[in-house]
């Protein structure tokens, strides 16, 4: 075997290697296992270790004299801020919007923890992740997103009544108001796919970067990136549930005043 024939063999299995133990990237979350005939996921498992701590958390308020204080200390600029779309019915919303602010902020910061995404598991001889952030999964998202768009129109019902929410969406008047219905509906579900690519788009580009970056250099140079990222974190979960409260504010309000 010639000299450029060894060269040769011995590039292309250095470049096999690198590719066979590269960074594990994939769009859609990984079946872990199956419980009576449900596939758990990575995200979904990552998504009920969120669900169990906030339970923690909210069985500790009043119970921890710390965690009540710190908690007031940083749901008050929340409250003030959320108070200002809402007015006097704050008090009705408040706990809606600040559950979804809460958990899809855990959801993104827990899946920037050392851990998460480089802890694998051997699942029919392939190395998956363990966890995933639960936001970076698309069904996840979409379920943030039609659930807030559901509960803007239960609430568009209970606070206009059935005739004057129907009458948004089908208002035959004259051929305008009708097409502006049916554009209406069209906006509903498009505010819903809106919420979830958008959340699912940056948590999962920032997984992506933080993984790319971590497998190219050396770890400490992957920190600015991990504050970004935590960054936002905690602007895709604001931007949320700011964004629910907005829609919820404009649907019940009367405008035929």
């Amino acid at each position: 075997m010639t000299a450029n024939k060894i060269a040769e063999t011995a590039i292309t299995q250095n470049a096999e290697a690198v590719v066979s133990h590269g960074p594990h990237i994939s769009i859609k979350a990984e079946t872990l296992f199956e419980l009576f005939g449900f596939p758990v996921t990575n995200s979904l498992l990552t998504s009920w270790i969120v669900v169990f701590l906030l339970v923690l958390l909210a069985l500790s308020y009043n119970r921890n004299r710390f965690v009540t204080s710190l908690l007031n200390l940083i749901l008050k600029p929340i409250y003030s801020l959320f108070a200002g779309v809402f007015g006097d019915k704050i008090e009705v919303f408040f706990p809606l919007v600040m559950t979804y602010f809460l958990y899809i902020l855990s959801l993104n910061w827990l899946g920037l923890l050392p851990g998460v995404g480089t802890i694998l598991l051997k699942v029919h001889d392939e190395s998956i992740p363990l966890l995933r952030a639960g936001t970076a999964d698309l069904n996840t998202t979409l379920a943030f997103g039609f659930m807030s768009i559901f509960m803007v129109q239960y609430y568009a019902v209970r606070y206009l009544g059935w005739g004057k929410y129907l009458k948004k969406f089908f208002n035959f008047a004259n051929p305008i108001k009708a097409f502006v219905g049916l554009l209406e509906v069209v906006s509903e579900f498009s505010k819903a796919i809106s919420f979830s690519f958008r959340l699912f788009g940056n948590i999962f580009a920032g997984e992506v970067l933080l993984t790319v970056i971590a497998f190219l250099v050396p770890v400490l140079a992957s920190f600015p990136f991990l504050l970004f990222e935590f960054f936002v974190g905690f602007i895709q979960a604001l931007v949320f549930a700011m964004l629910s409260s907005i829609f919820i504010s404009v649907a019940i309000a009367d405008h035929g005043h």
